[in-house]
């Protein structure tokens, strides 16, 4: 049905611009097998013996659609400076008839660029060009170092095959490997019966890492909400310093705005990513791209080699920094604490003992809404998790206070909790999100861990959770961001301990993953006192944030979750002072709900709401407080 789905989109896309079709030059190129892989040749005009540089792209997903549509130039061809071969890899659509057991996709690449070189209308100079899988086959290709290849375009794709890719914190990325199936990859199985981290992972990632090899110049292109952006950093941070020094200096990284693509109207280079407009971002990636192919192909003084190293995205800020690190110096490491009032403060909450519990039915998993997903069925980046998230009641929200100036992220978050659970095994899942003054709750990057897990990922450091009363550390870590939390903004972290289908929803049971099987409801606590204080970690300018220190200032609401009545502390300074009190939805509609006061704690009557996430705010002539809690 997903594979479907896809086609119909394509199919769609495609007739957008069918007036425009494309009659390339049909072609196969001889590998060094004698197997032939098809190709379509698109050529500007050679009418007069002209000879062009030409980009290389080699697709899975099947040539035929550049017919409608070539990269980069659009469809204008005939004016290009650049000669197009587009070629379908082995074993796929045109090429199927060419298929190998294990084929080896470098070295098909390689002949491909050296049969270019040979023909009459190519003046000799080769580059390559594409997203995700046509980006993975241009590493392989240039490790093999064919002579006449000059430079290359990988976008939102990196050339490693590791665990963590498939199995973050322990965990299976089912949406993601559903979406490798359909598209013909076919790697559930060998995924699947391979959990842990072991000799076949070893090897994996120890041959398709290989920075030292990479002999050419490269751009890569990127997107803060792809699910990419780990394998990116980490390869562009290693050609930096173990490519040849002839060339380690010219690679250069072009992080933006933007989703993986793939479906969907959002794409690299688009305008929008999920619920968010970002205009400036827009045709950014074609642009400096063909910048860079111009320069290196074409020998054209457009100022490209003195460009910064990285050209970053800040988003929230939404501005362009043309910086030579990421991140910059400047980043420390800054703890926010899980209060048990639900707030994220920079001091630990006091006493011992408190705890927040939430209850997890896999049969009931809390559901994936954007992120770097996939699947052709599912949205990607950033959307407001209050409808549909945060309105459940198997979640723990946690908001720091509103930000009196920006907080700047750049770097790798982490969650650290303290636990425990009635199961032996079970995950925790962390969302951090921007909460905006009119009450979205934004995606930003989220993670999971296994409990199971929590000690490595190997068999040997399995360890399941044997006792209820005693409390275990997880650490969850997040994808890396590049984010300004905004004055009058929040931020929020939400706690659950499923994320599904973005992640494999966990049985409960200690048994064996991924197979049928029963199920258990799991009751999880997370800790928030000074003996285990569970806490955010973001890499902050730690002198943008300004969050309050003094607890006795914040509301403390109980219980939370609720029932039919919550309990809310007034805070000192509110002494003595008439208040008002408003309670909101996660709409930010403000709701009718009776109140009473005793002392300093005021009741509200909650039976008549609805289950779901509310806000409640205190008022007076001095200042305002807010708080946020769950009604189940």
């Amino acid at each position: 049905m997903r594979k479907i789905l896809l086609f119909a989109i394509l199919v769609f896309a495609a007739a957008t611009t069918y007036a425009q079709i494309l009659t390339p030059a049909v072609d196969s190129i001889t590998m060094r097998d004698g197997k032939k892989l098809a190709a379509d040749i698109y050529l500007p005009d050679t009418s007069g013996g002209q000879t062009y540089p030409t980009v290389l792209i080699q697709t899975p997903y099947n040539r035929l659609w550049y017919r409608f549509s070539l990269p980069l130039i659009g469809t204008a061809i005939g004016t290009s400076p650049f000669a197009f071969v587009i070629l379908d890899w082995r074993c796929f659509y045109g090429s199927a008839a060419a298929c190998v057991t294990t084929p080896d996709r470098g070295a098909d690449g390689y002949d491909a660029v050296e049969w270019i070189a040979t023909q009459s209308w190519s003046d000799g100079q080769v580059a390559t060009w594409g997203p995700s899988a046509l980006g993975r086959v241009q590493y392989m290709t240039a490790k093999k170092n064919p002579p006449h290849l000059v430079c290359a375009v990988p976008l939102v794709a990196g050339p490693q095959y590791s665990y963590q890719e498939y199995f973050p914190g322990g965990v299976a990325r089912d949406e993601y490997i559903d979406q490798l199936d359909d598209l013909g990859f076919g790697m559930s199985g060998v995924l699947y019966a391979n959990p842990h981290h072991n000799m076949l992972w070893s090897y994996s990632e120890a041959t398709n890492f290989y920075p030292d090899s990479i002999q050419i110049p490269l751009l890569m292109i990127g997107g803060w909400y792809d699910h990419n952006t780990v394998v990116m950093l980490d390869f562009f941070d290693a050609i930096r310093t173990s490519s040849p020094a002839a060339v380690r200096d010219k690679h250069k990284l072009l992080m933006g705005p933007w989703v993986h693509g793939g479906h969907g109207a959002a794409y690299v280079g688009s305008d929008s990513a999920g619920q968010l407009s970002y205009p400036m971002a827009a045709g950014m990636s074609d642009s400096l791209a063909m910048r860079f192919l111009k320069y290196y192909l074409l020998g054209d003084t457009n100022g490209y080699d003195t460009l910064s190293t990285i050209i970053n995205f800040q988003l929230g800020a939404n501005d362009w920094q043309y910086i030579e690190n990421w991140p910059q110096s400047g980043f420390a490491e800054t703890n926010l604490y899980l209060h048990e009032n639900m707030t994220l403060l920079d001091n630990i909450q006091a006493g011992s003992s408190a705890g927040k519990q939430i209850t997890y039915d896999p049969r009931d998993p809390s559901p994936t809404v954007g992120g770097p997903t996939l699947r052709a069925d599912m949205v990607q980046g950033p959307y407001d998790q209050s409808p549909t998230v945060e309105s459940r009641g198997d979640i723990l929200v946690f908001t720091s206070p509103e930000l009196e100036s920006d907080a700047t992220v750049q770097g790798y978050p982490k969650v650290v909790l303290y636990v425990k659970s009635d199961c032996k095994d079970t995950d925790f899942a962390a969302r951090l999100t921007d909460v905006y003054p009119d009450g979205r709750s934004m995606l930003l990057v989220d993670g999971i861990r296994r409990a199971r897990f929590r000690e490595g990922f190997t068999t040997s450091d399995t360890t399941f959770m044997n006792d209820s009363s005693t409390v275990y550390q997880v650490e969850i870590e997040l994808n890396p961001t590049s984010h300004t939390f905004l004055a009058g903004h929040r931020i929020r972290l939400d706690i659950t301990s499923s994320n599904y289908p973005r992640f494999n929803n966990n049985m409960n049971d200690g048994g064996a993953m991924y197979i049928a099987g029963d199920t258990a409801i799991a009751h999880n606590t997370i800790m928030c006192d000074a003996v285990y204080p569970s806490h955010l970690v973001l890499p902050l300018d730690i002198f943008s944030i300004s969050v309050e220190e003094n607890p006795e200032q914040s509301i403390f609401v109980y219980p939370n979750p609720c029932q039919n009545e919550l309990l809310v502390s007034i805070p000192a300074e509110m002494h003595s002072k008439t208040i008002f009190i408003s309670v909101f939805d996660a709409a930010g509609k403000k709701i009718n709900a009776k109140s009473s006061a005793e002392g300093n704690i005021v009741t509200i009557n909650t039976a008549s709401l609805a289950a779901g996430l509310y806000t409640i705010q205190l008022q007076c002539d001095i200042q305002s407080f807010t708080v946020t809690f769950f009604k189940k």
